[in-house]
């Protein structure tokens, strides 16, 4: 189903950068402003010069930033810091990372992906993406040309196609080994053999792909196909930009951990809050926990009360100057009864569903404007963090999730449905700086 292709990545030049952890950052979407600062710093050469250019005062459009990154690129390109491979390739990952009291690591294969619309059931998205980012990452693209992050997608692999794989790699110095800003230690190795590329392009020609994180990359990545298309006599199917980088993991990776989204909104009026309160016991058991001075650290004791009830749909919530928090559990057959008509059960029966539907649009009066709003309503995936933006007053209330669990993310896509926006946060993020995938011939 999948047309998988080895390409001749771009990658640091290890004569010039001799330490990739300096180079290297999360996917652009997950750092911060304060964590931006800390990337520029780091080296001069550093991703974050490419993904997430800084707007210097007086710019009020993205314009000037995406163009002084066109130019970062090119400049690296011919100085080079960066390096093309001259042979085609597929990229063999590993990261190692703590997972409770154990490490574990995940592997990941970086490959060319011939772009398919969703509407094929070849590559399958699970949630909604939000308008803005989309048009700011086809304007990066339009200066730059470049896939600068994979994206990060899965198939159900019972047959282990990438054991062989491993098990010669492990056996191999790797052609990267370095431990990253987080502290996790990320390799990779050149898969350079023919005879490995056919054996892996038909094993993988079977197998669906679904889009883990980077929906608005590959979204963006039609846009630019159809853009380019429409400017450049001659454009065939053969053309660079019909194909995407992607970063291919096994749904049976033991690796592969999916921690939640938590919500947090910036404005609510207060008589809605109460409102919403109020109105939300004739659909949820209701319980409030005192704070008693505990602060963000309250986010630890809620999260084990409704991940003991994760599968009876428990979301904590906190809430602008409250000296308490609360759990709302759902009470049976509420979402059968409210939307048995509209929502099909594949999408009734997650957590992100329930919040968006019922306590979101029903009870707080969200429209689809706010939703895709991503000024309005913001994310983490670390409840303390979550929790603390909220006690501060930075935003003024928060709702804890249990997280997605990855064969609701699977019915969801093979029923071609898609989630609420950010319902997952696939763990951990597939680093960005290890290969870079040219969109020009």
């Amino acid at each position: 189903m999948a047309d998988i292709f080895p390409f001749p990545g771009i990658l640091y030049n290890r004569e010039v950068i001799d330490d990739p952890s300096r180079v290297t950052t999360p996917p652009y979407d997950v750092i911060s402003e304060a964590e931006q600062d800390i990337f520029y710093e780091r080296h001069p050469n550093n991703m974050i010069r490419l993904i997430l250019q800084k707007r210097l005062s007086g710019e009020d459009t993205d314009g000037p930033r995406h163009r002084r990154a066109a130019e970062s690129f090119k400049e690296w390109m011919a100085s080079r810091v960066l390096i093309q491979d001259q042979t085609p390739a597929f990229y063999l990952t590993g990261v190692e990372f703590p997972a409770g009291d154990q490490k574990v690591r995940r592997f990941g294969l970086i490959a060319s992906v011939r772009l398919e619309p969703f509407s094929r059931g070849i590559i399958l998205p699970h949630e909604r993406t939000f308008s803005r980012v989309k048009s700011e990452r086809l304007a990066l693209m339009k200066q730059c040309h470049t896939n600068f992050s994979p994206i990060f997608s899965l198939y159900s692999d019972t047959e282990d196609i990438l054991e062989k794989l491993k098990t010669a790699a492990l056996d191999q110095r790797p052609d990267m080994d370095f431990t990253d800003t987080a502290g996790h230690r990320q390799t990779l190795w050149r898969i350079t053999d023919p005879d490995v590329h056919e054996e892996i392009q038909k094993k993988m020609a079977r197998k669906p792909i679904f889009i883990a994180d980077g929906h608005h990359r590959y979204e963006t990545a039609l846009s630019y196909r159809d853009w380019l298309a429409q400017k450049t006599p001659g454009f065939n199917e053969d053309h660079p930009a019909n194909f995407i980088m992607m970063y291919l993991s096994s749904m049976q990776d033991p690796g592969l951990l999916v921690l939640p989204a938590h919500r947090m909104i910036k404005t609510a009026l207060p008589e809605r809050r109460a409102k919403m309160l109020a109105d939300g016991r004739d659909f949820f058991d209701i319980e409030s926990v005192p704070l008693n001075g505990a602060g963000p650290k309250a986010a630890g004791p809620c999260m084990e009360k409704i991940e003991g009830r994760s599968r009876e749909h428990s979301i904590g919530l906190f809430m602008k100057d409250q000296p308490e928090y609360y759990t709302l559990t759902l009470k049976p057959g509420v979402m059968g009864k409210l939307f048995g008509g509209e929502i099909e059960p594949e999408l009734r029966d997650l957590d992100v569903t329930v919040l968006t539907r019922l306590l979101l649009v029903r009870l707080l009066g969200m429209g689809e404007e706010d939703l895709d709003n991503e000024q309005l309503l913001t994310y983490s995936s670390s409840a303390e963090e979550a929790v603390g933006k909220t006690l501060s007053g930075e935003c003024e209330m928060t709702f804890l999730l249990n997280p997605t669990r990855i064969e609701q993310v699977r019915n969801v896509a093979e029923n071609r449905l898609i989630m609420p926006r950010k319902s997952t946060y696939f763990y951990p993020k597939v680093i960005t700086g290890q290969v870079i995938k040219s969109l020009l011939p």
